[in-house]
């Protein structure tokens, strides 16, 4: 059945005025509006406040130090969101952002990230989800396909959507036992938007392939985390980092030479 996907996509895009284009140039079928989305994204945000305590200020600053340098380069209406970054007490090395610009990192995620860069990296990948709305993409996919269209609203909140329906569109992780987590696709796209982020916001690219090699060793001779069964593969990412290094290296070396150099002290 699911030679259905494109079929049902491609009938959809025929009669609906829902398609779009992702910041790679890629086809997408988008049902819902921004604002249902960030909206989704805000209640998502504060069940996840809920549920972890807020690690210290230190990191908090750090974090915050990798994310604004990175807002500033996003389109105007993505810096124009009002950006809430928390760091999250948690073991697990995990970082998430939300439609409505919504972002969290786990304190598990800085014992791999090691340096300024690395996180960046991170962070710059995390946003790409939201800059190539991958939420909006996989619910709206989801619901032409499995549900029917009746189900954006619920999945929306407009007929009282369950939590975990919510997170689950979303992306969240497993934790939540939420098995809808981004597809491959979508996690090589991130990949390719976050370099290119992180190289104009004056961060080392390069780094990002160290990144994943640090993930390699942490989850060597044990399973990866539940919230990478999904992804595409350490092996597969640094490869596809390393085939747009040129390009994000030209970006780094301007962003350089314009004075873009971040600091921001790791606690």
């Amino acid at each position: 059945m699911r030679w259905l996907r494109p079929l049902a996509i491609t009938a959809l895009c025929a009669t609906v005025a829902a398609c779009s284009t992702s910041p790679t140039g890629r086809s997408q079928l988008l049902l819902l509006s921004d604002e249902e989305l960030n909206n989704m994204g805000g209640q998502a945000f504060n069940k996840y406040q809920q549920d972890l305590p807020a690690a210290g200020q230190d990191s908090q600053r750090y974090v915050q130090c990798i994310a604004d340098a990175i807002i500033a380069e996003l389109p105007q209406e993505q810096q124009q969101l009002d950006w809430q970054i928390r760091v999250f007490e948690e073991d697990s090395p995990n970082a998430f952002a939300l439609p409505g610009g919504y972002m969290g990192v786990h304190t598990g995620m800085l014992d791999i990230a090691s340096t300024q860069d690395q996180l960046a990296s991170v962070v710059a990948h995390e946003i790409g989800h939201v800059l190539a709305k991958h939420s909006n993409e996989r619910a709206s996919t989801e619901s032409a396909t499995q549900l029917g269209l009746s189900a954006i609203s619920s999945a929306a909140g407009l007929q009282g959507g369950s939590g975990e329906q919510l997170m689950g569109v979303l992306g969240m992780g497993a934790q939540y036992g939420i098995m809808l987590p981004f597809s491959r696709r979508h996690e090589s796209e991130a990949d390719t938007i976050g370099l290119d982020l992180m190289a104009r916001a004056g961060f080392d690219p390069r780094e990002s392939v160290t990144l994943w090699q640090n993930m390699q060793q942490a989850s060597s001779g044990g399973q990866p985390p539940a919230w990478m069964s999904t992804h595409p593969s350490q092996g597969q990412r640094i490869e596809g980092l390393e085939a747009g290094m040129s390009d994000a290296m030209t970006a780094y070396e301007q962003a350089s030479n314009n004075g873009r150099t971040p600091n921001c002290p790791r606690p």
